[in-house]
């Protein structure tokens, strides 16, 4: 299950999720109007059992600990001591307090928007907290007692140098954490950095140098982790999992469905969703693709096996056990074009 807080203190120069950072008074609302998606969804879709939650967004450190009691409630039956449940915060806004409550609800992960240990990117891409904050919250989140704690650093800025990157791995290795996610800054279009080429670095490299840095598993192309997230693993072995929320997205059957992203709209009528359907030929790809980047792999019987053989001989795949293994998943994009027929 994933669930989308929309809310925000601040909009990063990066960002295109979808959050606002105005309508705060409308919190409230916005979580009765979730949970009525969600006892909709549960019983829409017969979901018998949950394997992990995750609460993203915009910022859920911006939702009292108290809002999200009723969801909790909702799907008590549905989650196990084997349930994984993460919350992703910002440094500025996970108080003590905060933590606590969330814990107590039985959050066992927290997933924390550090972005970078440098004040200059920090004001680049107009973070709100601080390097001394993003540390403190971390050490907070420790004490409180989350088995597993992640932090995301973003790279591929213009201020990013060697000696910066292996700063930023040196401060977040010091921390309490058991999982990085690493992400290559993107000029996304309707964000402040959409047309600001000048603030991507121009080097493609830097990937390989943080990889090398980071001495956890790299079981993604972003994500590395002591830990391996549940959450995350789903994702790319393709389950199903429903999406509550304002600008969320559900895969079930086949289908992915899409909640509305107009906060007004979404409060209003929670349960109105545009469908996609993905025939038998987008659902190969995407297996591909997903397990082209991740340690998932891809069965051979997706794949035109002289394709494979090909790779195989150039050293970019293992084989084995009937499935194909990308030995780079900085490649996986390029890899997955080939072996697709279009």
């Amino acid at each position: 299950m994933y669930l989308h807080i929309p809310f925000c203190d601040s909009k990063c120069n990066y960002c295109a999720f979808n959050s606002f950072t105005t309508n705060h008074h409308l919190k409230s609302e916005y979580m009765q109007a979730a949970l009525r998606q969600l006892e909709h969804d549960l019983n829409t879709f017969n979901v018998k059992k949950l394997q992990s939650v995750y609460i993203g967004g915009g910022t859920p450190s911006t939702i009292k600990p108290q809002l999200y009691e009723p969801l909790f409630e909702k799907i008590l039956p549905l989650i196990s001591q084997n349930t994984e449940i993460t919350v992703e915060a910002n440094p500025n806004s996970a108080t003590l307090s905060w933590l606590k409550g969330m814990k107590s609800l039985g959050a066992i992960r927290i997933s924390f928007g550090a972005q970078s240990f440098d004040d200059k990117k920090l004001k680049l891409l107009g973070r709100a907290h601080s390097p001394q904050e993003a540390i403190a919250a971390v050490e907070r989140a420790f004490k409180v007692g989350f088995e597993h704690i992640s932090i995301d650093l973003i790279y591929e800025t213009a201020l990013d140098s060697k000696t910066l990157l292996e700063q930023e791995i040196t401060q977040a290795l010091k921390l309490p954490i058991d999982h990085i996610s690493t992400y290559a800054l993107i000029l996304e279009p309707n964000t402040p950095f959409e047309n600001k080429t000048d603030v991507k670095a121009k080097d493609e490299n830097q990937g390989y140098f943080i990889k090398e840095l980071i001495p956890f598993e790299q079981y993604e192309v972003s994500n590395y982790g002591k830990y391996r997230s549940k959450h995350n693993l789903g994702y790319w072995q393709l389950k199903e999992y429903i999406g509550i929320g304002c600008g969320a997205v559900g895969f079930v059957q086949n289908r992915r469905y899409y909640p509305k992203t107009d906060l007004a709209s979404y409060i209003k009528n929670p349960l109105t969703y545009n469908i996609e359907h993905l025939s038998k030929e987008d659902i190969r790809f995407e297996k591909i693709f997903l397990g082209l980047r991740s340690i998932v792999g891809v069965h051979l019987t997706l794949v035109d096996k002289e394709k494979v053989a090909i790779l195989e001989n150039e050293g970019k795949v293992e084989v084995k056990n009937s499935k194909m293994y990308n030995k780079n998943f900085f490649l996986s994009d390029e890899i997955a074009l080939f072996l697709h027929d279009f």
